[in-house]
């Protein structure tokens, strides 16, 4: 089995019969060269060539857009959060619209995000379905659709999270019936509830895998976003058994000791990465570039990146002694093709770094970056632990405080001290999930979470976001959707 890399995946994925190319002008109806799905999944290798698709929908996209991973989805939760905004020289006027929380139905954006969301979950349906009657090893194929259901989970969590009710599909449509195609939308908690059923399977995965199969989705990795699943819930009991089995299950996750090496190609799929969307290097491929190192694109001469803190208090957020400072963000670089050191004029703040890829030479040619993107990392666990345990005991706990203090020790910065209640050892959690997971995708949600008008409250601190108001909990559903499909009904506060 080889790695999942890009050139890997399987390009085109049969979902259905597809008639041969004719030659000539006259349709014949009895083709001599078709291909069904039935005839396509045969064998060990069209199995894993299915699998190896799913993971495909996460870094890369038919249409040669940004992956889902790659930048699509921070354009909304990290752009609609206080965290980040457009560059001033971006003129896409979607682009613009996340970052001022001014987006509308239309919003191109938008709608790619929750495009790309079900393309995956569709690769993963099938897969799901057609794997099952493959005669092949039993263990290996119990395998490969459990990690089928680890990705679709992982999916539909985005777009529960993102627009709440949306249409819960399982199965790849087999009829050209309108009206069994076109499904209303679910009650979130019944997504919920097949998020869970999917994730519980998925936990029987194994721990661990060779070299050749790094990446894939482990039973630990199932455990932490089960674990992310309940405490977005809020059900913490539930949250806490899943975290304590991540940190006791014997899984080996740890924090690095640098937290440099979270971002780096030379560590990725370490000990601390415990589900890692892949990109690599050199590749060729158009459709499967991590898009998030771009701002060393134009690095010679200073110009703005792709996308940049939303102020100046972003970076303000760390103290001078906080080594997640100088990962997270840059001011000035040296061009060894140049023997120059260039400072970035910026206005706003310093600009981030995390996704840089420095084993690249030069580095302004980051369009080949090989920088995985951490969607769980063992920081995360350590946090959403202290998390439960202080709203499962109306405060924090020992246990709580030895949670945190090991980002913060990690970090360089003091460690908290006992006597907080339970508000204030909230807030100290929810800061320092900011700080640690800055451009990883995490702010928006975690400011949703909470409730009432965190986000909005959050949003209004930034001059640029004053738009916002309660209807940002949600995005909208995208108009071209609605338009396709009568029975999906729009989210409040959105035309």
């Amino acid at each position: 089995m080889k790695k999942i890399l890009p050139h890997k995946i399987l390009l085109l994925l049969i979902t259905g019969s597809l008639g041969a190319l004719m030659s000539c002008n006259k349709l014949t109806e009895d083709p001599k060269s078709i291909i069904v799905s039935s005839q396509f999944y045969q064998t060990t290798s069209d199995a894993t060539s299915a699998v190896n698709s799913v993971y495909g929908t996460l870094n890369s996209d038919p249409a040669a857009d940004f992956p889902l991973y790659g930048r699509q989805l921070n354009l909304l939760v990290e752009n609609g959060s206080d965290n980040q905004t457009y560059s001033p020289s971006n003129t896409n006027p979607d682009v613009r619209a996340l970052g001022t929380a001014s987006y509308i139905s239309s919003n191109s954006r938008v709608q790619k995000v929750w495009q790309q969301l079900y393309y995956g979950i569709n690769r993963a349906n099938i897969a799901i379905d057609n794997i099952p009657p493959i005669q092949m090893d039993t263990v290996l194929r119990a395998r490969l659709v459990r990690e089928s259901k680890f990705i679709r989970a992982l999916l539909y969590f985005n777009l529960v999270r993102l627009y709440g009710d949306v249409p819960l599909i399982l199965h790849n449509p087999n009829s050209t019936n309108i009206d069994n195609i076109l499904i209303a939308r679910t009650p979130a908690n019944d997504v919920y509830t097949q998020i869970i059923a999917d994730l519980k399977d998925a936990t029987n995965l194994p721990k661990t895998y060779g070299a050749a199969d790094l990446g894939r989705a482990t039973g630990g990795a199932a455990h932490t976003l089960l674990a992310k699943v309940y405490l977005t819930r809020q059900d913490w009991s539930d949250a806490l058994t899943e975290l304590n089995t991540v940190i006791n299950g014997g899984y080996g996750y740890a924090l690095f000791p640098n937290y440099y090496d979270a971002f780096q190609k030379a560590t990725k799929n370490g000990v601390e990465h415990i589900f890692s969307v892949q990109f690599e290097t050199n590749l060729g491929e158009a459709n499967s570039t991590q898009y998030l190192s771009e701002s060393f694109t134009s690095f010679n001469t200073g110009t703005f990146p792709i996308d940049i803190p939303a102020d100046s208090s972003v970076y303000k957020l760390f103290s001078a002694n906080d080594t997640r400072r100088a990962v997270t963000f840059y001011s000035s670089v040296y061009n060894a093709a140049t023997g120059q050191t260039v400072v970035f004029n910026n206005p706003y703040a310093p600009y981030f770094n995390k996704f840089v890829d420095y084993s690249l030479s030069p580095l302004s040619s980051q369009s080949l970056s090989g920088v995985n993107y951490p969607v769980l990392r063992y920081a995360d666990v350590l946090l959403m632990q202290a998390e439960a345990l202080n709203e499962i005991n109306g405060g924090p706990t020992s246990d709580a405080y030895t949670a945190i203090n090991q980002v913060r020790t990690r970090a360089h910065i003091a460690t908290l001290t006992t006597g907080l209640n339970q508000s204030d050892f909230r807030d100290s959690v929810f800061l320092e999930r900011r700080k640690e997971f800055i451009q990883e995708g995490h702010r928006w949600f975690d400011l949703v979470r909470q409730g009432g008008t965190v986000l909005v409250d959050a949003l209004h601190k930034i001059p640029a976001k004053s738009a916002a108001n309660s209807k940002n909990t949600l995005f909208p559903i995208p108009l071209v959707e609605i338009q396709t499909n009568p029975k999906l009904k729009q989210n409040p506060g959105y035309n």
